[in-house]
């Protein structure tokens, strides 16, 4: 018997006449896969679903107040290299492939992180495409919001002092969060997010990122493809500094609303403008060149 993926049955599912939306990738299409014979990364089943089973204690009762149900796809056998998100009704899904998990530069915290994203297409606000926050945005959502919740009763300074943590990172997370453990949760996102820019880096060809070289790029509008790799992780590493509460949520209809905003003069934490087209930020230049 063929046995279809969670993404084949969707599209199968749809032609009969269920409603659904279009997936979204976590990762741009590429055409590599790795089986659990050339595992690279040592991440195993138990852990990839330990993973899985944290983020979905965190959030399922949250997508429960939105009146949705969270479905979580654990596709270890799957040899795809990447993730992905999509809704069917009221039921919110992400799926997580083994293959991502086995990629040589995918580590236990990388994909939590992962996981994350794809939960910000479902929560992560504006800005949207469609019924997804888009890529920037989820990947903000996943260091901002999702991971302090999913890691909040974790040992997290425990973790940390395990990691090898840029000097950047300690000063940065040092000097936005006064609290060891929210620091801890600081250094610990910015390191997952390491992981995926050089998981991106490596697949794209792109230069591998760096905390200390941040993307200098300004987006003229909003990009709502997948930003480069070192774009990427300056967005994580955004959300990780920024000193918004986690509790605070994210809107559908304020971009603004529950994460650090140039509009109210903050500097520290806001999305990179490589991908975020923020009008703001535009008005500051504009200021600052006919002062100078």
């Amino acid at each position: 018997m063929k046995v279809l993926s969670a993404a084949s049955l969707v599209l199968i599912l749809g032609s009969v006449g269920l409603a659904h939306t279009g997936t979204t990738e976590c990762i741009p299409k590429n055409d590599l896969h790795i089986s659990e014979s050339f595992n690279l990364s040592g991440i195993t089943k138990e852990e990839f679903e330990t993973v899985l089973d944290q983020v979905e204690k965190t959030y399922a009762p949250i997508i429960k107040e939105h009146g949705a149900t969270l479905d979580v796809v654990r596709s270890w056998d799957d040899d795809t290299v990447n993730a992905q998100a999509w809704q069917t009704g009221k039921t919110w899904h992400i799926e997580m492939f083994g293959g991502l998990a086995r990629h040589k530069e995918t580590t236990v915290d990388g994909m939590a992180l992962v996981a994350c994203h794809e939960l910000g297409h479902h929560l992560g606000g504006l800005p949207r495409v469609d019924w997804a926050s888009n890529e920037g945005q989820s990947d903000y959502f996943g260091s901002l919001k999702c991971l302090r919740k999913v890691w909040a009763k974790d040992d997290n300074e425990e973790i940390v002092s395990k990691l090898k943590i840029p000097e950047t990172v300690t000063e940065k997370c040092s000097a936005e969060h006064k609290k060891a453990s929210d620091v801890a949760i600081c250094q610990r996102g910015a390191m997952a997010g390491m992981a995926l820019g050089r998981l991106l880096g490596s697949l794209s060809g792109d230069k591998m990122p760096n905390f200390d070289t941040p993307d200098s790029k300004v987006v003229k509008k909003t990009n709502n493809n997948h930003p480069r790799a070192q774009c990427r992780l300056d967005t994580y590493f955004a959300g990780s500094i920024c000193k918004i509460d986690a509790g605070i949520d994210v809107s559908n209809s304020d971009s603004e609303v529950g994460v650090c905003s140039r509009k109210f003069g903050e500097t520290v934490g806001v999305r990179p403008l490589c991908w975020f087209f923020d009008s703001s930020a535009e008005k500051d230049s504009v200021l600052l060149t006919l002062i100078q």
